[in-house]
């Protein structure tokens, strides 16, 4: 039987750029083992969630996983609540949250600058735990990477309901995806119901008093006070977004599609899909430099020996892209080429390997956003012969043999060459 290798690069799609001469960071970047994977195999593109949505990474996550995120997925702040390891019940309201900075309700920047620390996070996360209370209800606020949360309310007179608007003005919600929006007004929103409900009143209550309660205790904080002093952004409001209130009961991707699966993931809400799947999360290092990538490599040959399937989720092209750095992001698609690539590849056997890389959306750096635009996918390696196409790209995979392919429908199209 032969392994899978697959591989997701976080935001990888991108637009052509005047700056890079009318490429997308993916085509500018040097890529030679990208491009030999995609030489000796078939290549294609995918439209991860659906025709123009822009997702979120945890929602394209699940269905380029199999799992269609209309149907089975529960909201980002339940995924990242498992992920991060928090105590979540049924009936509970979990958000994911982006410390931020405000000048309320003005917002001036949604990631306080990209330069608020995890130590710094946790610090003002620990304040407001300590300082804020919640009228008949409580909560645990959790900082997990930078600028990152995750918050969980628990209110004593009944189950909350996660049909409630997000504060963050950046997504919008529909039932539990949550969308990507190309332009926004900057403006700290207030959370509304969505439903005539008691449930949803109440959450919504709740979260507007933590969104406006937090807001005092972080203006205040000597963490932004030092932050202020050093002529760096503070952290001074929580915008919270994609709302959950039930762990999902999802059948399990070994019994869905046959292989064992571990995985290697930076964030949170990567780690609580694989949990909510029943992956296998492997150990790895926080990927910051080259020699973590080579790390990531290593460990990935040495996890292939112990599983039939092994996910790999890098998040490395989609930073620089919000930031509209789009050089700065074909340096990291080259660095990954180079180090994780380079040093993996010698090491597997892909006679008996089938490697699939692609991406959970675009992330335009001129739009410094996730657009709707379809990813590139190769798949090389096995029984899989090549196409025709000579290198790894947005428009070069656009004609590839695989067409053009919905994110549900790629595994299904993965597991089958694990016997051929």
């Amino acid at each position: 039987m032969n392994r899978l290798l697959y591989v997701c690069l976080d935001g990888l799609g991108d637009d052509p750029v005047p700056e890079l001469d009318d490429r997308t960071p993916l085509e500018a970047a040097d890529t030679p083992h990208l491009d030999s994977l995609a030489a000796s195999g078939s290549t294609g593109s995918v439209v991860t969630v659906g025709p123009g949505i822009a997702p979120e990474s945890d929602i394209a996550v699940f269905a380029i996983l199999g799992y269609d995120p209309r149907e089975e997925h529960p909201g980002r702040g339940v995924v990242e609540a498992v992920g991060s390891g928090m105590d979540f019940r049924d009936g509970d309201l979990a958000y994911r949250v982006n410390f931020a900075t405000a000048d309320w309700p003005a917002i001036l920047d949604r990631r306080v600058g990209r330069d608020l620390s995890s130590d710094e996070a946790r610090a003002l996360a620990a304040e407001v735990n300590e300082k804020l209370r919640l009228p008949s209800a409580t909560f645990e606020l959790r900082a997990t990477v930078e600028h990152r949360g995750v918050l969980v309310i628990r209110a004593e007179d009944g189950p909350l309901s996660a049909e409630v608007t997000n504060t963050d003005p950046a997504y919008r919600k529909e039932g539990a995806l949550g969308i990507a929006l190309e332009t926004f007004e900057p403006k700290v929103a207030r959370c509304e119901p969505l439903e005539d409900s008691d449930g949803a009143r109440r959450a919504a209550e709740l979260t507007n008093a933590f969104v406006e309660g937090s807001a005092k205790v972080l203006d205040a904080s000597e963490v932004n006070q030092r932050r202020r002093a050093a002529g760096k952004l503070p952290g001074n409001v929580i915008l919270t977004r994609d709302g959950g209130d039930h762990r999902p009961r999802l059948q399990g991707i070994r019994d869905r599609f046959g292989p064992s699966w571990g995985c290697f993931v930076e964030m949170p809400v990567e780690r609580g899909i694989a949990v909510l799947l029943g992956m296998e999360p492997v150990d790895a290092p926080r990927l910051v430099g080259p020699e973590d990538y080579a790390r990531w490599a290593q460990l990935a040959a040495e996890a292939l020996e112990g599983f039939d399937a092994l996910y790999v989720h890098i998040k490395g092209p989609d930073v620089p892209a919000h930031d509209g750095r789009a050089e700065d992001k074909r340096d990291v698609v080259s660095t990954i080429d180079r180090a994780f690539f380079g040093e993996l590849l010698p090491a597997v056997d892909l006679r008996r390997t089938v490697v699939a890389v692609t991406a959970d959306h675009s992330t335009s750096c001129a739009r410094k956003a996730h657009t709707a635009e379809p990813v590139p996918l190769l798949v090389s390696g096995g029984p899989v012969r090549p196409d025709g196409v000579g290198e790894f790209g947005e428009r070069a995979c656009a004609g590839g043999a695989l067409g053009l392919l919905r994110g549900v429908e790629v595994l299904p199209h993965l597991v089958p060459l694990l016997s051929s």
